[in-house]
């Protein structure tokens, strides 16, 4: 993946792919999204699991923005298979801007540099998720023509369920087992 220079009109923006040494920056760019998240608390990502799981294990990619040579933001994607469709897609896991630096167009040159990314490699859809009170994301998303997948819900197991679930436990109390 080539580092892409901006076409929005912000001359000073480049668009590249992360790479090792890029691990603590990462990390300090989740725990700014982490923080306007209002999810800290859970942010327990290392710099050690990043480098295993991005760049050695080869998991997810990440690219990040830079203004002037200064790191603005970062997008952090990894590839999915839509059975329906009979392609692949890419799932963008975070996307964020300083908060100093939005307004000026980089995410909107991210997401770009994705849907590029995804259509050279003949995936079928770019997705997401976005907290239902970030009203600012909304409204950015639905303007790029991004839809809401209203009728699905999000499930998640982690932790003790996960777990649990993995080596055959029986259902939590008061869950209707299968």
């Amino acid at each position: 993946m080539a580092t892409a220079r901006d076409e929005g009109g912000n001359g000073d923006f480049a668009i590249r792919p992360a790479v090792p040494a890029d691990t603590a920056l990462i990390l300090s760019l989740i725990r700014g999204l982490a923080e306007y998240e209002r999810l800290l608390d859970l942010c327990v990502v290392t710099g050690e699991a990043l480098e295993k799981w991005i760049f050695r294990a080869g998991l997810a990619e990440a690219i990040l923005g830079e203004a002037g040579g200064v790191p603005v933001g970062f997008a952090l994607f990894y590839p999915t298979f839509s059975t329906f469709l009979g392609k692949p897609g890419l799932y963008v896991e975070d996307l964020f801007i300083k908060p100093g630096a939005r307004g000026k167009g980089y995410g909107r040159q991210m997401l770009r540099h994705l849907a590029r990314l995804a259509v050279e490699r003949g995936c079928g859809r770019l997705e997401w998720a976005c907290l239902d009170w970030n009203r600012p994301g909304i409204a950015f998303y639905t303007s790029l023509g991004a839809e809401p997948l209203d009728a699905w819900t999000t499930y998640r197991l982690d932790g003790g369920a996960l777990e649990g679930l993995a080596n055959g436990a029986p259902s939590p109390a008061g869950k209707r087992p299968d």
